[in-house]
């Protein structure tokens, strides 16, 4: 299925935004990469270039550093030009425990994770409004959903972004502007290279591909596999003095 478009890929080298990108550049679409990485790019686009991507364009930039946003939307618009469709796919999961002890810590972990993505999607959000038309899609994650002990400082941030996307696409109900929130559960990625594998972890590759059937399918939200939407709305609903006894 040739769809032909054009889309900017923020952190374009984590795992699973990678997988995304492989499937749009097997329809042929043209992407711009995002990452810190130039090595690791230079092979993602190479790849993506066999698999029959129209147009690879790469920028390297460090996305948490917010004061570098507006030039590098000026490096998009003159080396890619102009998108219809964004996917953010970067962020860290810091140590809790460091956050716990160290606002330092904390502060780089809400910079990364919420105030950056805030930055760069503020003109992006106000560009497809201009136009009436475009999508923004943001991988956050299912620990956003509730706060635990285990990671909250990663999930006060995921959340924060995830109310960030509901403001915006109630902003952009009456327009052709889509937004959608990207809440994939254990993934087994880099970042979580330490953790124990239990039977609800799943590959990069499921994960990215559902993005692509989320954006396709207009999807406002998308638990990533489906089945964490489940476990979720359980979760979240377990009154607060049972759940703050719990080990989770």
């Amino acid at each position: 299925m040739k769809t032909n478009k054009r889309i900017l890929i923020l952190g374009a080298t984590s795992a699973i935004a990678m997988e995304s990108a492989k499937v749009w550049a097997s329809r042929g679409d043209s992407l711009c990469l995002i990452a810190r990485s130039e090595e690791k790019m230079s092979a993602l686009a190479q790849d993506l270039k066999t698999r029959g991507a129209n147009n690879v364009v790469s920028i390297q930039s460090d996305l948490s550093n917010i004061e570098a946003h507006t030039q590098l939307l000026r490096s998009i618009s003159a080396q890619f030009g102009d998108f219809d469709t964004v996917l953010v796919a970067y962020g860290t999961l810091g140590s809790q425990k460091k956050c716990e002890e160290s606002f330092e810590e904390t502060f780089k972990e809400i910079n990364t994770n919420f105030l950056s993505v805030i930055s760069i999607l503020t003109p992006i959000a106000n560009l497809f409004e201009k136009t009436g038309a475009g999508t923004i899609a943001v991988i956050t994650s299912v620990a956003g959903d509730r706060g635990r002990k285990s990671n909250y400082i990663y999930g006060t941030a995921k959340g924060g972004v995830s109310k960030f996307l509901q403001g915006l696409r109630n902003r952009f109900g009456k327009t052709g502007v889509h937004v959608v929130d990207i809440k994939p559960g254990f993934t087994d990625t880099p970042m979580t290279a330490d953790f124990p594998k239990g039977p609800l972890f799943v590959s990069p590759k499921i994960v990215g591909e559902g993005i692509v059937k989320a954006i396709d399918n207009k999807r406002n939200t998308a638990y990533i596999p489906w089945f964490w939407e489940v476990i979720m709305l359980i979760i979240k609903h377990i009154p607060e003095f049972i759940f703050k006894k719990l080990s989770l």
